[in-house]
């Protein structure tokens, strides 16, 4: 059992949000290309990623039996399911402006048809895990300081504070099923948390430059993006490197993921969600909140 468990929300299931994606700017972090194409690249990969993470969760399903786990996997399912149809309508709207979804989506089909049926379930849950503890890693990030996010177009900063909020909720699930029913190695779930931060990183810069070039910025132009923009994420000071403590505990032998603190305005979306039904304003007063 993993000690100091102690930040734990249960997922709640939300459908039917409208973030009014089809009036995004083509440049919407700032006019900035490269910021804006980094995140593209990432949202590309949801849809798919999200199917695979139901996909891993379900091969330990008929496994579980803690009544509280098989609820909260059930709306895990549920939320993940509804990530991938509002990252699905980011991704039409990148291909509307001439980016070459298709092709990054058949590639992705491929590998994660690939995992399921060539690697473990055992390695597939600890890969889910980690990339759960990495996209709640990135929520806490983006939305706990305003400045991070400011210049982002308000519709799409609804839309990842939606994703965000989601993400503290179930972060833990998989790594619930993984360490109560999944029977993971030690050294598969530490070396899970490294391939897919490797893959991810690896996947969206590439995707990334695609875009850009799909933009019409040529080689020189793309390396002098690149030289500008990384910095911002990865730099010394940069913003993913920011969460690197946060980011090593998973290698701690008693981590959980609920030993983190839930982002501090959580409760600020949740409640002006419910009193609005409008993800857009609870976007706005989630990020608002921030320090």
């Amino acid at each position: 059992m993993n000690a100091h468990v102690q930040y734990q929300v249960d997922p709640v299931v939300r459908s039917k949000l409208d973030f009014k994606l089809e009036d995004v700017p083509r440049f919407w972090f700032a006019g900035d290309p490269f910021r804006t194409r980094v995140f593209d690249a990432l949202s590309l990969t949801f849809p798919d990623g999200e199917r695979y993470f139901i996909e891993c969760v379900r091969l330990f399903r008929d496994k579980i039996q803690d009544p509280d786990l098989q609820a909260r996997v059930a709306d895990f399912i549920k939320q993940e399911a509804q990530h991938g149809i509002a990252h699905d309508k980011m991704n039409q709207l990148m291909k509307e402006q001439g980016m070459p979804v298709e092709q990054f989506t058949t590639t992705l089909k491929k590998i994660f048809r690939f995992e399921l049926t060539k690697r473990s379930p055992q390695y597939n849950i600890a890969m889910t895990a980690a990339a759960e503890h990495l996209t709640a890693l990135m929520a806490e990030t983006f939305y706990s300081k305003r400045a991070t996010l400011q210049e982002v177009h308000p519709y799409v900063r609804a839309l990842l504070a939606w994703h965000s909020i989601e993400e503290m909720e179930h972060r833990d699930v998989a790594f619930d099923v993984m360490q109560q029913v999944g029977e993971v190695p030690e050294a598969t779930r530490k070396f899970a948390l490294a391939i897919t931060t490797a893959l991810m990183l690896g996947f969206t810069l590439y995707r990334a430059n695609v875009m850009l070039r799909c933009d019409g910025f040529n080689g020189r132009q793309r390396l002098q993006l690149f030289r500008k923009g990384l910095p911002w994420f990865l730099g010394r000071k940069g913003i993913l490197t920011t969460m690197k403590k946060e980011y090593l505990d998973w290698y701690k032998s008693d981590f959980h993921p609920s030993q983190h603190p839930v982002i501090h305005q959580y409760d600020v979306w949740v409640k002006t969600y419910e009193e609005t039904g409008d993800p857009i304003l609870a976007g706005q007063a989630f990020w608002e909140a921030g320090y």
